[in-house]
């Protein structure tokens, strides 16, 4: 359910208008002999050109992704002064001696960073984050860090536009297994989950799993890819499965079900599960309920009859009844073998069979469902006092352990620990009314002569999405061979079409997103029709017409090779029709074309979802917080419940600022958030009721507001026992300022315990114990800027509640010395506005972030003057999303590759294809 609050910005602060600076160049592709040259004329521009707001032709008008953008501000020191800075504050450290960091700067001339630009980069970035020399030695003053840092910065760009360096991915990129699960439900029109049946997925670099060089491609995955597309096809497609089959349904046991436990679910319902489970054909199904056991087994709450109610797409199905047979809270013995101390009380075989076998047993659901995807959904009607979890007994008790038996088998709540849904039993004909089918089946064959050219149009038309390309004679012979192997098999018309849909989920061309070099050409392409599909596969063999590059010089990618970057990017998806289309027409080289292309995919849900649950997730480390464990004899009040609220409103918070288009620095200082009633608890926020999430104002500034106060982050920052500032301030350099910090060095004694001296009764604070570190000099260097940013942060405990004395009941102690500018740091409120005082670093590190994201790939030093660049630009619209994704996109980083160092001729291409091409299917079958 969408949160409450405003959907819309005021009209004179949401970005409108077109995103400046960045174009691409008009034309076609039809000149080929024109882009070598054209390439170093319009990266040449990228910097120092100013922008005149109108397209321009560039030479005879051959497309090409340049940007021509406004030049830095000018800078106001010199090459001597740079050097004379690195003389007398650098030198010191990082000398061909000491080798301070492995940096040797008197080995490189300062007045000259294009000679060596990887080094320089460093120095600059090191310069406008102040984070050199460290703190306690002499360092220069305000002015001369920017200037430095600006003339270095000036330097580099303009470096970099006389030879420009745009990066070169992995020419074979494989989909990870989120992009793959939702290719495979937008191709085929399913909306099933098989992210669990692949292997997983490695990291790098700033832990993205679309990294391509992390993406290797194992016997498991072959294995696995062939398993899954023989089972979403036959699903797709709607055949009847060879017997019955069985899922199973987990929910978390640790989950509380004394609340409504999803949008999903009934409003007045509370515990329960709900899926979305795919049903193959219509028939009928068993719906089987697991409920949650104490440590001895039995079922919980059978002192009540409870019902629980079976719902499909919303609808009741049937209503499952169990426990006690009185209504209205009123407990009877019929249920029971009953033996001693009341009704129901265990001491009887019988008793034994029903509260461990007999209640679950029975609650089996028979349903006649209709083939395709549906919402299936478990509740209990909330029949006993709202938020009442355990009741207490009306008679006195004598022990703990009849205590524990009355809360937790007789009168507590019962929940769900899972389902099993068995079945199809009866009817297993093939479905003809899902949307899968209507999305496969364009035509239906009248007649057996029909049935080729019937599955010609159906196969060619979905590879054409599944290969991100137009299909050739060639790729319609193959899925034709399929087909009649299927036709033979099988026996009918959809079996054929099964098996040749299952051979293009495990072509080369679906599993992976890959590069063609400028000179090889991906095969002999041949029109399969004439009009425009014909057209089309004819323009896409222009594209691989051989083009004259050198070795090591960026070259466009092609208009295919964009719109699938795109769709990866934002959608983490294949493209729809609508960028296919364009693609196909050339027309993504037109800025305006990509310009729209792209706000359009911003603006749906979907790219709100990959921005959201793949993009932020990784970069906020969202996902850990599954594991976060925390230890329970201390923080009574964490549990799955407020896990899940915790990083609900985290996501939520994102979501609205992606969709508002606000401005990434409010990801730092936004007075408002969202909140249910258990986390607004948590929050101490008055007047929020259910579970519902809704938007709500911060009543209290310093105490919460943007990310850092939001208790997922506090959380996932925090050891299972106690608070850590050292994770704390590790991940406000890495995720916020953008800074790496190396691990510490080994066989280092990284403990933070200190002896304590006789007789002390008081033990020592955490800032106390990690006052050893910063004593070390091996531990000094990190540990001087991580730890003051982790103490500012002390005020909220593991659970990222506030708090007043720490866990060794000595006070909150929040403050601390950044030593960069000798500034104090108190509370939340003191950290936000050290950050807010150099935002300039938080808006790289999510540019950085996003760009590593958008291209699969580290970001390297040759993509900080774009980088650069793109902050410039954004800055005129205040950083909102939409001014840095379209930054991103119509980017050379994002519009073009480096050829390789020594570019194949094309005679080398084409041998090294015949000899290749046949093992590894991926130019040449």
């Amino acid at each position: 359910m969408a949160p409450e609050g405003p959907r819309k910005r005021p009209p004179s602060t949401r970005h409108t208008g077109p995103v400046k600076g960045y174009r691409v160049l008009p034309g076609g592709w039809a000149v080929a002999l024109a882009l070598a040259g054209l390439v170093l004329i319009s990266c040449s521009r990228f910097v120092s050109t100013p922008t005149s707001g109108a397209m321009e032709p560039v030479g005879d008008g051959s497309s090409l992704a340049a940007q021509v953008a406004e030049p830095p501000p000018a800078p106001t020191a010199t090459g001597a002064q740079a050097q004379a800075m690195v003389n007398e504050y650098c030198l010191r450290c990082h000398n061909d001696v000491r080798r301070t960091a492995s940096l040797e700067l008197d080995q490189y001339d300062a007045a000259d960073p294009a000679a060596h630009p990887d080094i320089w980069e460093k120095v600059a970035a090191k310069l406008r984050a102040r984070a050199m020399p460290p703190g306690g030695v002499r360092r220069p003053d305000v002015q001369t860090y920017e200037a430095v840092a600006g003339w270095l910065e000036s330097e580099l760009d303009a470096a970099w536009a006389q030879s420009p360096n745009v990066g070169r991915i992995n020419a074979v990129h494989r989909l990870n297994r989120t992009e793959y699960n939702n290719a495979v439900n937008d191709l085929l029109g399913l909306d099933v989950d098989v992210i669990d049946a692949l292997p997983g997925d490695e990291t790098m670099g700033g832990g993205f799993d679309n990294v391509a060089d992390a993406l290797s491609i194992s016997p498991l995955h072959m294995e696995r890819y062939l398993s899954v597309a023989r089972t979403v096809t036959r699903l797709a497609v709607g055949l009847p499965p060879a017997g019955p089959g069985s899922t199973r349904y987990a929910a978390d046991d640790a989950m509380r079900q004394n609340v409504r436990m999803s949008d999903d679910l009934p409003l007045g319902s509370r515990g329960g599960l709900a899926v979305r489970h795919t049903f193959p054909v219509d028939g009928q199904y068993r719906i089987r309920v697991r409920l949650q056991k104490n440590y001895a087994g039995y079922a919980r709450g059978l002192g009540w009859r409870q019902e629980l109610e079976v719902r499909i797409d919303g609808e009741l199905a049937a209503t499952l009844a169990f426990g006690g047979d009185g209504l209205q809270h009123r407990a009877v013995a019929n249920s029971y073998a009953g033996a001693g101390g009341g009704p129901g009380w265990p001491g009887s075989p019988e008793w034994e069979d029903y509260a461990k076998f007999e209640a679950e047993a029975a609650l089996v659901a028979s349903v006649q469902v209709e083939a395709g995807s549906r919402m299936v959904g478990l509740s209990f009607a909330r029949d006993i006092g709202y938020g009442e979890e355990y009741l207490l007994p009306q008679a006195p008790v004598q022990t703990r352990s009849q205590i524990d038996y009355f809360n937790n088998e007789y009168f507590g709540m019962s929940g769900v620990i899972g389902m099993e849904i068995d079945g199809p039993f009866g009817r297993t004909d093939v479905a003809d009314n899902t949307r899968s089918r209507e999305t496969i089946f364009v035509c239906e064959p009248g007649s057996t002569s029909e049935e080729e050219a019937c599955a010609e149009e159906i196969l060619s038309r979905m590879a054409r999405r599944a290969y991100r390309r137009p299909v050739t004679r060639e790729d319609t012979d193959i899925l034709l061979h399929f087909f009649r192997m299927g036709r033979e098999e099988g026996g009918s018309f959809d079996h054929g079409i099964q098996l040749g849909l299952e051979r293009v989920l495990v072509d080369p061309d679906f599993l992976l997103r890959v590069y063609r070099e400028p000179g090889v050409r991906a095969t002999d392409v041949t029109p399969n029709a004439d009009g425009p599909q014909g057209e089309a596969v004819t323009h896409f063999a222009a594209l691989q017409v051989p083009q004259v590059f050198n070795g090591g010089e960026p070259y466009p990618l092609n208009n295919l090779e964009i719109a699938s970057r795109l769709s990866f990017f934002l959608w983490s998806s294949i493209p729809d029709e609508t960028l296919l289309r364009e693609a196909e027409r050339g027309r993504l080289v037109d800025p305006e074309v990509l310009r729209e292309q792209a706000r359009r995919m911003l603006n749906s849900v979907r790219a709100r979802e990959t921005l959201v649950d793949d993009f932020a997730s990784q970069w906020l480390k969202l996902r850990e917080l599954d594991d976060r464990l925390l230890q329970d004899d201390i923080y009574l009040e964490y549990d799955h419940n407020l896990r899940e609220a915790m990083e609900e409103e985290t996501r939520l918070f994102i979501d609205h600022t992606i969709r508002e288009d606000r401005s990434i620095v409010e990801l730092l200082d936004a007075d408002y958030t969202f909140v249910n009633e258990r986390l607004a608890e948590h929050y101490n926020i008055p007047r929020v009721a259910g579970s519902r999430f809704r938007r709500v104002e911060l009543p209290d500034l310093d105490k919460r507001g943007g990310l850092l106060g939001h208790a997922s982050i506090l959380t996932l920052t925090s050891y299972p026992e106690r608070t850590t500032p050292v994770l704390r301030g590790k991940w406000i350099l890495e995720n916020i300022l953008g800074r790496h910090v190396p691990p510490p060095p080994a066989n280092l004694d990284t403990s933070l315990e200190i002896p304590e001296d006789e007789g002390t009764v008081r033990k020592p604070t955490i800032r106390e114990r990690l006052a050893k570190h910063r004593t070390e000099p091996m531990c000094a260097s990190c540990h001087r800027t991580i730890d003051p940013l982790g103490f500012s942060l002390e005020a909220y405990d593991a659970a990222g509640g506030l708090r007043y004395i720490d866990e060794l009941g000595n006070p909150v102690d929040d403050t601390g010395l950044w030593p960069e500018t000798e500034q104090e740091i108190k509370g939340l409120a003191g950290l936000r506005n050290l950050i807010l005082e150099n935002r300039e670093q938080f808006v790289r590190t999510v540019t950085t972030k996003l760009m590593q994201y958008a291209l699969g790939r580290d970001v390297e030093y040759y993509d900080q003057p774009v980088i650069r660049q793109i902050i410039r630009e954004a800055a005129a619209d205040n950083h909102t999303w939409s001014s840095i994704i379209l930054g991103i996109v119509e980017s050379p980083q994002f519009l073009m590759r480096m050829s390789a160092p020594t570019a194949p001729t094309t005679e080398q291409s084409v041998l090294q294809n015949k000899e290749s091409g046949e093992e590894n299917g991926l130019y040449h079958r």
